[in-house]
């Protein structure tokens, strides 16, 4: 157990330097975004594309991986998300909650905890579960909360909103660009590999600075986390790595890396997305951010026994 604590605790040493720095004023309230915008449009992107660029298609053919993955991503949002609506919150909401309970923080945390406990080429699967979890669980959650705001469901309109979202989001771009780059074949020419490799290297770094700042923007948000927050978190730590196991291990039965990956990556705490969502639409965000909040601190201990049971 001390092994893998000492495995992932950098990860943890950096948000909580970027915490540190939010709270101690050495930077800014608006630091948290500016740094998620680099990470988005340009140092994640450029990781994304260079490790698919280079990829081998038998790398990223997993159709058990996919399945494993999604059965545990999608199947928390789902119960998350008709429990919410049993106790009559609208649909809107209840969207938004379904995330808090299923969106693990596969662009942020999990590039880091992947490589550090399977090494770099793990890295493909990791991008899976990244475009899995930022472009489809997102666009459900998108069509939901879409059709629960119209007073007359227009499904073209939805349709074409969610669509041109999806076709802006530079986590789905690159991936899909970097392996239409790889089919044709051709080597990647030394000036942009070396542009790659360089904004690709601060993706960490800065990702995990980010949600440090991200936290501590968060825990200046007043209140007690009410039984909804802790219910989501219980399910985003245990449920959602709980249900995936079940998949990967007694249904699929999937080779032991395979399995421990899609574990791995369900078990990580819930991201930003949320959060922006739930901001982006004008909908209560308080519930988000504790929720946030309350898996991320968390998760140290988590993570280190879902790696430790992994191994």
């Amino acid at each position: 157990m001390l092994t893998t604590v000492l495995t992932i605790l950098p990860i943890f040493a950096i948000i909580a330097a970027g915490y540190a720095c939010r709270r101690g004023g050495i930077l800014g309230a608006t630091a948290a975004s500016e740094f998620n915008r680099f990470v988005v449009y340009l140092a994640l992107p450029a990781l994304l594309f260079d490790v698919m660029a280079g990829v081998k298609w038998s790398a990223i053919w997993q159709p058990g991986f996919i399945v494993a993955f999604s059965a545990g991503t999608f199947g928390i949002f789902a119960i998350a998300f008709f429990l919410r609506l049993r106790r009559g919150q609208p649909a809107a909401d209840a969207a938004i909650d379904g995330l808090n309970a299923g969106y693990a923080n596969a662009g942020f945390v999990g590039f880091p905890v992947c490589e550090a406990v399977f090494g770099r080429e793990s890295l493909a699967l990791a991008t899976i579960a990244a475009v899995i979890t930022v472009c489809a669980l997102f666009a459900v959650a998108m069509v939901i909360i879409e059709v629960g705001l119209q007073s007359e469901a227009r499904p073209h309109h939805v349709a074409l909103k969610v669509g041109r979202s999806l076709a802006r989001n530079p986590l789905l771009i690159s991936p899909i660009a970097g392996l239409a780059w790889a089919m044709t074949g051709l080597p990647i020419p030394a000036p942009m590999e070396s542009l790659l490799h360089m904004l690709g290297g601060t993706a960490t770094t800065c990702a995990l600075m980010s949600l440090g700042l991200f936290l501590a923007n968060g825990a200046r948000a007043q209140g007690r986390p009410d039984k909804a927050v802790l219910a989501f978190s219980g399910l985003k730590l245990v449920g959602q790595p709980a249900l995936t196991a079940v998949v990967a291990y007694g249904v699929l039965h999937l080779p032991p890396v395979v399995a421990g990956m899609a574990v791995l990556m369900a078990a990580l705490p819930t991201g930003t997305g949320p959060f922006m969502l739930a901001e982006y639409y004008d909908r209560e965000a308080v519930a988000t951010s504790q929720t946030i909040l309350i898996t991320n601190a968390l998760s140290v201990i988590t993570l280190a026994v879902c790696i430790a049971l992994i191994r």
